[in-house]
């Protein structure tokens, strides 16, 4: 079957203003087109305090995966198929000038599912294009030793624009004991890529990325019980801050995308575990 390349969608009128803006946007108007090193220090150190905090939940069944409060009126939902999604933290231009931090927790239930279905799943990474269809386009193994592997992912976000973006993690998975798994992914490269799919394709330079998504960690728990198994993921993201007068265009992909991607990713895991 032919595959369809991603439009370039800078030859269509309309949008090649959107880019426009961005680019002049991007430009050094007080809004760079990298994190500053103070956002990265800030991101980095805000995400070392979630992993020692997981930490310390991953060494007992009691607190290993909390569930909302109240938790059993979190229980009953979680099993009749709703998803609880919570935002954590939204930091504030002021806070972390040029950038924005998020923190988004999403818990989910999957009937009958069983603690190593969720990490044959996890693990299997040429299979997430076809699990996370159509946000991840591509997905291969760099290195893989043990429960540590290195995978390089392009994943592709619409929201009023089309972005492609090729991203590398370090993914390292554990146990506490049979039910209880956990894993944790970080991000180590994430490069914006311009007219996708084209013969004109080509990696963004640092200086001409638009601040989408510089750094993204995500954290699963995991938990088999009550005739299945309860999902909790934890993602932390650093994007660019909303430039005065592009909300319209940025705005969806700093604040709704770190939300919808994580309700994504839960439904598309669950189905995944159903099938």
């Amino acid at each position: 079957m032919k595959r369809h390349p991603f439009p370039d969608f800078r030859r269509h009128s309309a949008v090649a203003a959107v880019w426009s803006l961005l680019l002049c946007a991007a430009a050094p108007t007080g809004f760079a087109a990298e994190p500053t090193p103070a956002a990265i220090a800030a991101f980095n150190s805000y995400a070392q305090a979630i992993e020692s905090r997981l930490a310390q939940q991953h060494r007992s069944q009691d607190c290993f995966l909390p569930l909302p409060v109240p938790a059993s009126q979190s229980e009953l939902r979680l099993r009749r198929g709703e998803l609880i999604v919570e935002r954590l933290t939204l930091s504030s231009d002021a806070e972390l000038p040029g950038a924005l931090l998020h923190h988004w927790r999403g818990t989910a239930f999957a009937a009958g599912a069983k603690a190593g279905d969720f990490e044959r799943v996890m693990r299997d990474f040429n299979s997430y294009p076809h699990y996370f269809s159509p946000q991840v386009v591509q997905a291969k193994v760099l290195m893989q030793q043990g429960d540590n592997t290195q995978a390089v992912m392009r994943v592709r976000q619409h929201h009023v624009i089309a972005v492609v973006m090729d991203t590398t993690y370090d993914v390292s998975f554990g146990q506490l004991d049979a039910r209880h798994g956990y894993s944790n992914s970080r991000s180590t490269r994430i490069a914006e890529i311009d007219a996708a799919g084209t013969a004109q394709e080509r990696a963004l330079h640092a200086d001409e990325e638009h601040g989408f998504l510089w750094r993204l960690n995500t954290y699963w728990s995991y938990e088999e019980r009550d005739g299945g198994l309860y999902l909790q993921i934890e993602s932390v993201s650093l994007t660019r801050s909303i430039p005065r007068g592009l909300a319209w265009v940025v705005g969806p992909f700093v604040e709704s995308v770190p939300r919808e991607s994580l309700e994504f990713t839960l439904r598309s895991v669950c189905s995944a575990l159903h099938k």
